[in-house]
């Protein structure tokens, strides 16, 4: 398993900054918010990044995250698939594998947008597919539809294409009716990118992403997810993702530091 930071934890630090002090933090990759990738693309090229993440050896096999892709309808849905399909042309460029995509299923629901769910998802998969890049669904806790492993799972496999799977993000697997369980949904062939983060003393009706700490500050019981992940013989990036406003505050050197110390020893491999 391959530790990774989301650089949506330093937040309000520089993409430039973030990559230098996570390497000088020893962190070995970066999960890329698109946000300020894109932000800082503004005033720089891609190449212009691909040389500042070689030059200190980071990886960066994943980028966060595209939503309104699933039920979106007219002059939004076109700016979604839009966005989507630039990204998709930046990662390819970037060499970035996998893109997070949000199962943003929320509102009121016909059947006919939950077919409409389905169908974009086999859209995107195949767009996806030809651009090499792989995408990873990510099911959210406070979702209509779609907000647990188990329906995650089932609709990857109604797609049934190689270019689409999962991610895991641990925050909402405990926020969500998933049990312990649907962990068995992930297999070598569907499970394409994991996320973790903690929390502590906050009840999970009413968690939010500003909640979020690092693994091992808080209360999450990571153990079944490591042995799914040990069962599975899963080799892809487990990244932390914090969206807390007070580590937001920390440098991203400190940050790295600590975050990849905390990673390397809930994966086993703190002698590393």
């Amino acid at each position: 398993m391959i530790p990774c930071l989301s650089n949506l934890c330093t937040l309000h630090a520089s993409l430039e900054q973030d990559v230098e002090d996570y390497a000088a933090g020893h962190v070995p990759a970066i999960e890329l918010w698109l946000g300020k990738v894109e932000g800082w693309l503004a005033t720089h090229s891609v190449d212009d990044l691909k040389s500042l993440l070689a030059k200190h050896e980071i990886q960066a096999p994943v980028a966060s995250f595209q939503g309104g892709l699933l039920i979106s309808q007219g002059e939004a849905r076109l700016e979604h698939w839009a966005h989507f399909a630039r990204r998709l042309t930046l990662l390819k460029q970037l060499g970035v594998g996998t893109l997070v995509v949000a199962g943003d299923i929320v509102g009121p629901l016909s059947q006919q947008d939950l077919d409409r769910a389905t169908a974009s998802l086999e859209q995107a998969a195949g767009d996806a597919g030809r651009e090499g890049i792989r995408l990873a669904l990510e099911f959210q806790s406070k979702a209509t539809f779609g907000n647990n492993l188990q329906t995650a799972a089932a609709l990857v496999a109604d797609v049934g294409s190689p270019h689409l799977g999962l991610c895991l993000d641990w925050f909402h697997y405990y926020t969500s009716p998933s049990k312990e369980e649907d962990l068995g949904y992930l297999t070598p062939e569907n499970l394409f990118h994991v996320q973790v983060c903690d929390l502590v003393g906050t009840p999970r009706e009413l968690a939010g992403d500003g909640d979020r700490v690092l693994p091992g500050d808080g209360d999450f019981a990571f153990e079944p997810l490591l042995q799914r992940l040990r069962a599975i013989d899963y080799r892809g990036a487990v990244s932390i993702e914090t969206m807390n406003p007070t580590l937001w505050q920390v440098p991203p050197r400190q940050f790295g530091e600590i975050a990849v110390t905390a990673l390397r020893k809930l994966l086993g491999q703190a002698s590393m």
